[in-house]
């Protein structure tokens, strides 16, 4: 499994010579399967960049949407696969508390965008999983979900092949003012020894009580629930639209040594466009 991010930003773009060592790209990560099925998280500007690659690829591509805010939707219409005659393309809408799974298309249509959904070449398929349904197969890999605590809700997910585990936990906040979808020792069985654990890590604690509420987990929070669940390596992810690679690289600085008062084995890097881990 290869685990490629082309998007790490939260709420818009950042553009600017500030943001060029992480990115300013909103979310989006691929994963490449050991059988060659590719599934795609979230299809925020960095799908742009990634439709240049699978663009010379034919097979089907499955996107697994998080939720349906703007940053993690909004590139889809620059997609270029949307617009391949043939192109199987399969949609999983997360599990927000207003159900519009077609969010991500109805964006191409009216006065939003001058590219109508209907016309597009390839074939796109919806694919909304039944309630009570959160483990099933793409490829080689068995998917998993749970639902995050954001407003309007989404869902999270585990993808797990040859017993190699990543899971992606953005959008998240760990300790909410507002009724949990998911506790923090739900988030531990979830991520439990995952080799890889992908979180939110858009605020820090001084950012708090002005920012509690609005859908997003304190740095330090996310390294508590990586080393909770025996993770092997961490991404800090969905990094704040403002935070410049200076204030980024000090919040990992800040977080590695989070991980060395605790002693653990735990290997953390803030996630930058273009980055490719291997599991």
């Amino acid at each position: 499994m290869q685990v490629t991010f082309y998007g790490v930003r939260g709420s818009c773009p950042s553009p600017g010579a500030n943001f060029i060592k992480y990115g300013g790209n909103t979310a989006c990560v691929h994963v490449e399967l050991e059988d060659g099925s590719d599934i795609i998280l979230d299809a925020g500007t960095g799908i742009k960049n990634l439709g240049q690659k699978l663009i010379n690829k034919s097979g089907d591509i499955n996107l697994l949407l998080s939720h349906n805010h703007w940053d993690h939707i909004q590139g889809f219409p620059f997609f270029s696969p949307i617009y391949q005659p043939k192109r199987n393309i399969f949609i999983t809408p997360g599990q927000t508390s207003l159900a519009e799974h077609d969010a991500i298309l109805k964006q191409m249509s009216g006065s939003y965008f001058p590219v109508d959904y209907t016309t597009l070449a390839s074939s796109i398929q919806i694919v909304v999983k039944p309630e009570g349904t959160d483990t099933w197969q793409i490829g080689s890999a068995k998917i998993s979900r749970l639902q995050m605590n954001h407003p309007g809700s989404g869902s999270s997910f585990s993808i797990e092949e040859n017993g190699k585990k990543m899971v992606y936990i953005t959008d998240n906040e760990l300790y909410p003012p507002y009724k949990k979808a998911t506790d923090f020792l739900d988030w531990v069985e979830f991520a439990r020894d995952a080799e890889l654990i992908i979180h939110d890590a858009q605020y820090m604690i001084a950012d708090m009580p002005q920012k509690a509420g609005w859908g997003h987990s304190v740095a330090e929070e996310a390294v508590k629930l990586a080393l909770a669940s025996r993770a092997k390596r961490m991404a800090l992810y969905s990094h704040d639209h403002i935070r410049t690679d200076i204030e980024i690289q000090a919040i990992e600085e800040h977080c590695q040594d989070v991980i060395a008062l605790a002693e653990a084995d735990l290997s953390l890097f803030a996630a930058a466009e273009g980055q490719c881990v291997s599991l």
